[in-house]
């Protein structure tokens, strides 16, 4: 059996990501647990609200988890059994998952070499009869082309829900105008996650900007068990209503379930998380600028490793920092992955293409159906990006890099 390799002696332990926690964010969670409101207060709203102003979107529904968030936006827009959703086989699970939870099938389209994003070339020959939603990734913090799958679904009468989980804080710019990934200017909705290594923290937690009011409706409507409490919607009335003196009032105990929704709330702690954090967002997108900056500077010249481009219709998030290695690189991925391990930098691999894993090979899909997307994950390798970093934890990364990958 093959030992793993021994660690170096005092060498510190860099995460591939991490969050960061102040007294502030404390202060405000400590606030909501001493107050009368654990679950539904009033952070929750106060923090939608500031979301949807953040992204420049009308509206935002916080959830349990950016998983949630997918499925809701994906139940929202009305995928059911027989549909098809389009979308891009390098994400993380829940991106296709939450199309099959609706009954309805992903159906993958490869990725652009350049960009890592779905090829937005490619979307329209894949479309279908069946075809109902596109729900491109933002990955790594880096904008899709907006500009043309937003041309191709109004084209033929198509959703776009934008998965920007990677990507809160993110702008783009179409036709010389910039805008906030969020904004859903050219899409119905945008998906965001909370999770701890993402750009902010509730936890868990997550969220979806939208400007379209009935849209936004069925998502607070669907997060909460499908039920309604509200007397203006309610849809039996004889049994909404009491007498008293004469008047009718609406009975106190009384609400009605409309749909087959979920327990999809987060609570009002991580609110209050969320919205302390959220002040914070523009400094540490500037703060992981600047490291991804340093990362381009240090490895520009290293033979057999290609970096990821940045466009100027761009200004990426910068969730994560990629490093394909080619054939022509020092070490292979697998020797790196370890020799960092060993170093105490903890590399990650983001990710392993979704057609690939035994699910959707039981789905049908096959090795070989996308080879970009296969042929980059063969080469890729997450490198340290948080911006609790230290410089002296970021000039070791790449100084422990360039011994390895250096001639």
């Amino acid at each position: 059996m093959r030992q793993s390799p021994r660690p170096v002696k005092n060498t510190p332990a860099i995460p591939y990501g991490r969050q960061s926690i102040s007294s502030s964010d404390i202060k405000s969670v400590v606030s909501v647990l001493k107050s009368k409101w654990l679950t539904q207060g009033p952070a929750i709203p106060e923090f939608e609200a500031t979301l949807a102003s953040f992204c420049g979107a009308k509206f935002a529904v916080a959830v349990s988890s950016g998983t949630a968030a997918l499925h809701l936006a994906c139940r929202a827009a009305g995928l059911s059994r027989g549909d098809e959703a389009i979308t891009t086989p390098l994400s993380f699970v829940a991106t296709s998952n939450s199309v099959l939870f609706t009954g309805a099938r992903p159906v993958f389209v490869d990725i652009d070499p350049n960009t890592l994003n779905i090829d937005a070339a490619e979307i329209e020959r894949r479309i279908t009869g069946k075809t109902k939603v596109i729900l491109p990734v933002h990955f790594g913090g880096y904008s899709v082309n907006l500009k043309e799958i937003s041309r191709i679904a109004k084209k033929r009468n198509l959703i776009v829900i934008e998965d920007g989980c990677h990507a809160l804080g993110g702008r783009y710019k179409i036709d010389s105008k910039w805008y906030r990934v969020g904004s859903c200017s050219h899409s119905k909705a945008c998906v965001f996650s909370f999770h701890p290594v993402k750009t902010m923290t509730t936890g868990e937690g997550g969220a979806i900007t939208t400007n379209d009011e009935s849209f936004y409706k069925m998502l607070v409507l669907l997060r909460t068990h499908g039920i309604t409490k509200d007397p203006q919607k309610f849809q039996n009335p004889d049994m909404a209503f009491w007498y008293e003196n004469h008047s009718k009032q609406v009975s106190p105990w009384y609400y009605e379930m409309q749909e087959l929704g979920f327990n999809y709330r987060i609570t009002d702690f991580q609110a209050a998380l969320g919205l302390s954090q959220l002040h914070r967002v523009e400094s540490w997108i500037k703060r992981r600028t600047k490291i991804a900056a340093f990362y381009d500077r240090a490895f520009a010249k290293l033979p057999g490793i290609v970096l990821r481009k940045n466009f100027p219709d761009s200004k990426p998030a910068h969730h994560i920092y990629i490093l394909q290695l080619t054939s022509q690189a020092r070490l292979s991925r697998v020797k790196l992955f370890a020799e960092l391990l060993r170093r105490g930098i903890i590399p990650q691999v983001h990710y392993i293409p979704i057609h690939r894993q035994p699910y959707y090979q039981k789905l049908g899909y096959r090795k070989g159906d996308f080879p970009e997307v296969e042929k980059y994950y063969d080469q890729a390798l997450t490198l340290p990006l948080f911006p609790a970093m230290k410089d002296s934890e970021v000039r070791y990364v790449v100084q422990t890099v360039l011994e390895l990958l250096g001639r």
